[in-house]
Order: structure tokens, then C-alpha cells, then sequence
């Protein structure tokens, strides 16, 4: 999905495209390749080179030949890439990690708010824009908590090729490591582990259960760094200067997810949010003929609409001398016209 985003466009703009995918997911971007040759685009049009990034990506960032980079993905290897990149001047757009807060009103419909909180699990949490820090006001969060935990033990977990589960494993070990390490981590500070919080002994290899987890230390890495697994974080508010604190809190600003029953609240609220996608009263609604990307670390750019074209294509300004035609080139250009 991410990678059509980036590849549409930059056809659609008379490009060719190199596509480098993710090591651990390689297999999407080799069924594409083949769709698109089934399609019949020419051979050179679209392109893939899998490999890992410090050799594969590093080699391809730092190539002279390359007129733009669109990068999904970390901060710290966006990096990397912006200084391969440096040498040759290449443009780059990055899209890249969240931190995102939903933030859950006491007027918000309560059913409305657990379920689109538990949709921040979607894909075993390996999703950049999910909400994963759970902002509740106060005077709701005792009855939300309750709420939060009867509907997400429903949740089914198991081989995302059966039809009934809706959350599958973690794509790598490194990543169930590092998911672990942070829940433990969590809960040795003094956090408070609501739900979870342990891998999932009857699955087994890859699968860790849906985890929320409340009371962890102000400024703690479970509440500013992007997991990037299925653990959400609960605070409580008292107001909405407070709500607007904890939210812009992060080094990110990718999404948000907002739920409220006063309409002119959320128009106010979201003009303060710092986010690059804001959604109220939804989440995960997306048209791609709408801006999408991010804010502060999250990212440089957008993707999607006309904000593609602005990035895989020059602007191009030709300018006519107003008065720079003779009257005998305008004759000869009538006689050639009308032969």
C-alpha cells in the first residue's frame, strides 16, 4: 500500500522508478513487479532491487543517476539517507515515524471511542499513524478502562490467512524483542500493565498480546518513542489546555485521532493539534486525492493529490517576449499553418 502511493504518482509523472523495499517484506514488491510487467509497462519503467539498506539503500540514495528519494520508514535511517543523498543534492521525501495521541472527550460517545481505541491494534500495531497514546479526561476513564478491556479480550489473534483473526505476529524477532524490552521495561518503572503485556504463550514465536498500559513516568520511552507493536498507553486529562499538552507532547506529529460530541470543540482543538492527519469521530479514512504525511520528526513532504506532482516533477516556467513576433514570421507561420 505505501509503496503504491509513491510509485502511482511518480508514473503518472513520466518517471521511471527503482522500488527498494523493507528486507523483512520483500515478496509484495516482487508480486508487483510482476503485475505491472502483466500489465504490459515497458522493461526499465518500474524496477526492483531488494537487498539490505546499508549496501542495497545506501548504494541506491548515493547514486548520482537518481533525481528523487521517497523514503517511508524510521528517523534514524531517514538520516542516513538524507546524508547519502547530500552529496548529489537529491531531493528527498520522508515519511516517516509516529508517536500519535487519540484523544477521547468526556462528551465523546463512549462505544464510538473504545472501538476506534481498539483499532489502534489493527496489524499487530506495526502501523506508523496509529494512536497508540490513549488521552481519556478524567471524569470517563475508570468506565472507558472497563470498556477498553471487555471489548479488546475479544479480539482474535492468530494466522492472518484465516478469515476470523484480526491481529497476526510481529514481523520479526528483532521486532518482538524490542517490543518486549519496552513493556518490561514499563512495568519495572512502575507502570501499570491493564491488559497483556506478555507474549502470547499459546501462539507461541512472534505473537505478542494486545497490551495497554497506564501510570508509566512523565516523559518515559514507552509514551515518546514509536514502538511500532500492539501497546497503547493510557493517560488521564482534566482539560483541554492539558489534553493539547500531552498531545503535541512527542517529537512527532504524523496523526491524530480526536473524539468528541461538541463539533465546535473538535474545530478548535484540531486548529492547535500538531499533526499531519487529523481524524474526529473516524480514524483511518483516507483519500488519495488528499495531502498525507507528517509534522516535526514525522516527516519532510506529502504524498498524495497534486502534492506528489509538485515532488516528482520540476516546475517548469517558460516565458514568451510579449511583443517579440514580427508581423512577417506571424504570415509565414499562417501560410505553413493553412498550407
Amino acid at each position: 500500500m505505501l509503496a503504491t502511493w509513491k510509485i502511482a504518482p511518480a508514473l503518472a509523472a513520466g518517471d521511471t522508478v527503482v522500488l527498494k523495499p523493507a528486507e523483512w517484506s520483500p515478496l509484495t514488491a516482487n508480486y508487483f513487479a510482476e503485475l505491472t510487467q502483466a500489465a504490459g509497462l515497458p522493461d526499465g519503467v518500474f524496477n526492483v532491487v531488494h537487498g539490505f539498506g546499508a549496501e542495497a539503500g545506501h548504494a541506491l540514495v548515493g547514486h548520482p543517476g537518481i533525481s528523487r528519494i521517497s523514503f517511508t520508514g524510521s528517523v534514524p535511517t531517514a538520516k542516513l539517507v538524507a546524508k547519502a543523498a547530500a552529496d548529489n543534492l537529491t531531493p528527498c521525501s520522508f515519511e516517516l515515524g509516529g508517536k500519535s495521541p487519540t484523544i477521547i472527550f468526556d462528551d465523546a460517545d463512549l462505544d464510538l471511542a473504545v472501538t476506534l481505541a481498539v483499532e489502534q491494534f489493527d496489524n499487530a500495531g506495526q502501523v506508523c499513524l496509529a494512536g497508540t497514546r490513549l488521552l481519556v479526561h478524567e471524569d470517563i476513564a475508570a468506565t472507558f478502562i472497563d470498556k477498553f478491556r471487555e471489548r479488546a479480550k475479544l479480539i482474535v489473534q492468530g494466522d492472518p490467512r484465516e478469515e476470523s483473526t484480526q491481529i497476526g505476529p510481529q514481523i520479526h524477532s528483532r521486532q518482538f524483542d524490542k517490543i518486549k524490552g519496552y513493556v518490561e521495561r514499563a512495568r519495572e518503572s512502575g507502570a501499570k500493565i491493564l491488559l497483556g503485556g506478555t507474549p502470547n504463550t499459546e501462539l507461541g514465536g512472534l505473537y505478542f498480546t494486545p497490551t495497554l498500559v497506564s501510570e508509566a513516568l512523565p516523559g518515559s520511552e514507552i509514551l515518546t518513542d514509536e514502538i511500532f507493536g500492539p501497546v497503547l498507553t493510557l493517560q488521564s486529562f482534566s482539560s483541554d489546555a492539558e489534553a493539547l499538552e500531552l498531545a503535541n507532547g512527542t517529537e512527532f506529529g504524523l496523526a491524530a485521532v480526536v473524539v468528541t460530541g461538541d463539533k465546535e470543540r473538535a474545530r478548535e482543538f484540531t486548529q492547535h493539534l500538531v499533526a499531519g492527519t487529523i481524524w474526529v469521530n473516524c480514524f483511518f479514512v483516507r483519500d488519495l486525492a488528499a495531502p498525507f504525511g507528517g509534522s516535526k520528526k514525522s516527516g519532510v513532504g506529502r504524498e498524495g493529490g497534486t502534492w506528489s506532482f509538485d515532488f516528482y516533477a520540476d516546475v517548469k516556467n517558460t516565458v514568451y517576449a510579449p511583443n517579440g513576433w514580427t508581423s512577417e514570421t506571424n504570415s509565414e507561420s499562417e501560410r505553413n499553418k493553412h498550407g
